[in-house]
């Protein structure tokens, strides 16, 4: 029969202490981190990061910012205009830059995430 070797500590996450952090943060904190998460991300497959083009994607682009629009509309009444109206700037930001990066752009409203927001104008 063969042993397993003893398990270091240092490899195995503490997950009680990991679901207490958790459980201490606000949930309009983590909203807030996951649509900045959300826009970085956008962001980058829009090819605007330092190396643009090595990693754009716009099929990428397009579900990141859908889910970005879905996640503001759903979370609208749940997080304060103090942290809303910043991010929905970024939204419509990376709303336009997908429409300039387009080749063929989008209709008006029937861009990324304008389904949740109404058609987006430069």
């Amino acid at each position: 029969m063969s042993q397993t070797p003893p398990e270091n500590p240092a490899d195995n996450p503490d997950f009680d202490a990991m679901t207490r952090d958790i459980a201490e943060v606000p949930a309009v904190e983590v909203i807030v981190t996951v649509a900045v998460n959300l826009m970085s991300a956008a962001a980058v497959k829009l090819g605007l990061s330092e190396e643009g083009e090595k990693y754009k994607d716009l099929d990428e682009a397009r579900k990141l910012i859908t889910g970005l629009a879905g996640l503001l509309d759903a979370s609208a009444t749940e997080i304060s205009s103090f942290h809303a109206a910043p991010l929905r700037d970024g939204l419509k930001s990376l709303q336009l830059a997908f429409r300039e990066a387009s080749i063929v752009p989008d209709e008006p409203g029937q861009g990324p995430g304008e389904k949740y927001t109404g058609p987006v104008y430069g």
